[in-house]
């Protein structure tokens, strides 16, 4: 059964959803979209762990910050608040896709002792190059005029494979209904957010806690050669590429993506703090 709570932070109030019982499992969601995208791992695995899956500052029904950026750094640090209101003491297990990914490594760094276990899903490490930042800043600025729908549109166009295109209509355009209810103003504070994040590529090796890292086979915005490399940058990494998917695979190949979750938590021991 999904329970729906909010929790009033320092900064801002955080709309949560939550199932099951036993180890937490931490489900951190993507640009621009909520933690309904993570529906297919709440209908299989709450049997055994306890899921948490928040909405992001500003993102779903959660509160916006008052900062024109959302920082990677400032979200890990929602999370870590989150978890203290939810009286999660152990250290957990953290999944995040894309932007989600960004904020997990940015939980690592300013939270490593909560971090038990770590979960990547079509995520990179590397920062912005000069001109992926720039661009985002000039969206950040479109989107303030013009709304959502443009960046609904062209990303859409990149998140998804060519099959789940053709079979689940009703899917991508749930995804598509997501992001043009996202206001502005937050998806705008997550590009500049974004935009100036923390290269993690010479940190992957002092990240020891046991991690998975999932690509989708025809993911093209993190695609399956550089997540290979980012697999093989973390000294006790796996990596599972799951067939058919694009950037959303836990959205679009959920049973493939809930069994190696499954198996890697059934393999792998949350750390004990240091």
């Amino acid at each position: 059964m999904l329970h729906v709570s909010r929790h009033q932070l320092r900064e801002v109030a955080l709309h949560v959803v939550t199932s099951g019982s036993g180890p937490a499992l931490l489900l951190v969601h993507g640009f621009p979209l909520d933690h309904g995208m993570w529906r297919g791992q709440f209908e299989e695995l709450a049997d055994s762990y306890r899921l948490i899956a928040p909405d992001l500052r500003g993102f779903g029904r959660s509160q916006p910050g008052s900062e024109p950026a959302a920082t990677m750094d400032r979200m890990a640090d929602d999370l870590a608040e989150l978890l203290d209101a939810l009286r999660v003491t152990e250290p957990v297990t953290l999944c995040g896709l894309s932007m989600g990914g960004y904020v997990a490594l940015a939980f690592w760094r300013r939270h490593g002792e909560r971090l038990g276990r770590l979960i990547l899903c079509d995520t990179r490490a590397a920062a912005d190059t000069p001109e992926t930042a720039a661009g985002r800043l000039a969206t950040a600025a479109a989107i303030l005029d013009r709304g959502t729908d443009e960046l609904a549109e062209s990303m859409l166009e990149r998140l998804f494979a060519e099959r789940t295109w053709r079979e689940s209509p009703a899917l991508v355009e749930s995804i598509r209904q997501v992001m043009r209810r996202t206001p502005a103003r937050s998806v705008a504070a997550a590009l500049r957010g974004m935009a100036q994040r923390v290269d993690m590529t010479e940190a992957l090796p002092r990240i020891h806690v046991p991690a998975l890292v999932i690509c989708g086979e025809y993911d093209a915005i993190s695609p399956p050669e550089e997540m290979r490399g980012l697999a093989a940058a973390l000294p006790r990494a796996e990596y599972v590429q799951i067939a058919g998917a694009g950037h959303m695979a836990p959205l679009e190949e959920p049973a493939a993506v809930n069994r190696a979750i499954r198996r890697f938590l059934a393999e792998t021991e949350v750390d004990a703090p240091s």
